[in-house]
């Protein structure tokens, strides 16, 4: 593929389907792993679902970056928000990303005239307790996320670019997620197809609530991809 390319980032499927879709990639596969290839404005495009957590986010991106000449990386999906206020679908345009497991602090590339503010928290926990949420907003921490800041160390290693465009489809202190919610999927993004049923035996009153938060990761997860998209044309490879 003729580089450098602009690389999408995922750390779910279903983050990956409206980017998929709307720049008609076709998946094949870079040494053993799958992508998606195409062409955007003639510039060469990649896409990838890496899993959730830092780790699979790490291990996801430098096969990427080893296979691959990227001359950009998007990191594209859903975050939550730390409070109830923040609409769901909400861009989230943070100055700062921050490792909640090393210290490290990164800074990405605004490619969008619009402020940037706030701290993005990755962490490979759920974080409910409303004390400790509490704490973090005072930090200025405005969103939870589990990938962003491993592929940012990544791609600054290699001097990289790097952008992020997550957008809000929950909230941390409104009830909607906790730990037995986010085992309802596997670690590579995929639906506990077991775990789901399961848990809709046991808690049916929880369907509506269920339903609701597909539907708002649907609508979060298509305005990132749209963001994201939109801002290529500010890329300069």
């Amino acid at each position: 593929m003729p580089g450098p390319a602009i690389a999408f980032i995922c750390a779910m499927p279903m983050e990956l389907e409206p980017v998929v879709e709307k720049l008609a990639l076709t998946e094949t596969t870079a040494g053993d792993a799958p992508i998606h290839t195409g062409t955007l404005d003639g510039r060469p495009v990649v896409a990838i679902v890496t899993g959730m957590g830092t780790a699979y986010a790490r291990a996801g991106t430098q096969r990427l970056l080893d296979s691959v000449d990227v001359g950009h990386v998007l990191v594209v999906g859903i975050t939550g928000a730390v409070d109830n206020e923040t609409p769901i679908g909400t861009l989230v345009l943070p100055e700062v990303v921050y490792n909640s497991g090393t210290g490290a602090e990164f800074r990405h590339v605004p490619l969008i005239d619009a402020p940037h503010r706030g701290t993005m928290w990755t962490t490979d926990v759920i974080i409910t307790d409303v004390e400790r949420i509490s704490a973090l907003k005072k930090q200025g921490v405005v969103s939870f996320d589990m990938e962003t800041a491993a592929i940012a160390e990544l791609c600054e290693a290699r001097g990289i670019p790097w952008s992020v465009f997550r957008v809000i489809s929950d909230r941390a202190t409104d009830g909607s997620v906790d730990q037995e919610i986010f085992e309802l999927s596997n670690m590579d993004g995929t639906p506990n197809r077991e775990k789901i049923e399961r848990y809709m035996r046991e808690h049916p009153e929880r369907l509506p609530v269920l339903a609701q938060m597909a539907k708002d990761a649907a609508f979060a997860r298509d305005a990132a991809a749209d963001a994201a998209i939109a801002a290529c044309s500010h890329i300069d490879l």
